[in-house]
């Protein structure tokens, strides 16, 4: 019995402790509301929808009161044959934009920051921003007008110069390569950004220390700029692994569309889905797809988040 009070009077205790907490921290709760909010109603909400996989969707009787059919909705990707290749393709992709995004998007942060015109800056940052906002269909548009081998842009200036135009959408070989180069053109001025947030957010009071001290440039970046964006780049890796099964369908069907000549080495999941589904769009196909996807994200989050907590405990997400 007076065992069971002691325990009682400590959970109290710890009620009236959170509670303090919770006040003290009242205006940074209030701040990360909106947040709170967001996932609230976006991510967690809709997770009962997860059931729609499962089932064969009906329109009239709803997600529950649909026939559960089980795993057949995972069939239609798996019985094609091409699961292994869309998977591969997807992976690899992400992989390399994941690396190159990371890599370019320092690169170009810390450079940005050693540049000594703030004007100059500005109109740097802008300049490379703006691609961000340029709808996948244009960019689609500019690519196709610099490489078709028509009236391409590349074409017309190689026949001027003597040479023998290239047949790019006839050749797959290079389109992996064309496909990265556009994506790190149009996102790395955005990614760029945080890290150069993150820059501007070191204590400028140690850069000063150490070239006083006799540090170059190449030190100052190696031994204090790279060690403070270290916890950035390792939670923007941890994010995008959630998404490394998902592809950017808007730049690979603007880019590829419709030519199965090009298919093979740059095909990705959201690209099968879409065309097998066009004339016969089914919820529950399209979901059991993107539980796939999520899955393996998920795992693949875990792993690397365990990974992390054993190397660096402070630099991972939970």
């Amino acid at each position: 019995m007076a065992g069971k009070k002691i325990q009682d009077a400590a959970v109290v205790r710890e009620k009236r402790r959170l509670g303090k907490r919770l006040f003290q921290g009242r205006t940074l709760i209030l701040m990360c509301l909106p947040a709170i909010l967001f996932f609230i109603a976006f991510s967690y909400m809709p997770l009962p929808g997860i059931y729609v996989a499962f089932v064969k969707y009906n329109y009239r009787k709803g997600i529950f009161g649909s026939k559960f059919i089980g795993l057949q909705n995972f069939e239609f990707v798996a019985q094609s044959g091409q699961l292994w290749r869309l998977t591969k393709n997807t992976i690899l992709f992400n992989l390399v934009f994941i690396i190159l995004d990371n890599l370019v998007a320092v690169t170009t942060a810390i450079l940005l920051k050693e540049i000594q015109s703030k004007a100059f800056r500005k109109v740097s940052q802008t300049m490379m921003f703006l691609p961000y906002f340029i709808s996948q269909v244009l960019v689609g548009v500019l690519v196709f007008n610099i490489l078709n081998s028509d009236t391409g842009f590349l074409n017309s200036v190689i026949k001027s110069l003597g040479g023998e135009p290239l047949s790019l959408y006839k050749n797959a070989g290079p389109w992996p390569v064309i496909i990265t180069l556009v994506h790190l053109w149009q996102k790395t001025g955005y990614n760029s950004v945080v890290y150069f947030a993150a820059i501007m957010g070191i204590d400028q009071e140690v850069i000063e220390a150490s070239l006083v001290d006799g540090a170059n440039g190449w030190q100052k970046i190696r031994f204090i700029v790279l060690p403070s964006l270290r916890p950035t780049i390792v939670i923007l890796l941890l994010f995008a692994l959630g998404g490394i099964v998902k592809g950017d369908f808007g730049l690979f069907w603007n880019l590829v569309g419709r030519n199965p000549v090009l298919y093979e080495p740059v095909d990705i999941i959201e690209m099968f889905v879409y065309r097998s589904t066009i004339s016969n769009f089914n919820f529950s196909t399209a979901s059991a797809v993107g539980l796939y996807q999520s899955l393996i994200g998920f795992i693949m989050v875990l792993t690397v988040n365990g990974i992390v907590k054993k190397v660096e405990p402070d630099y991972s997400l939970f």
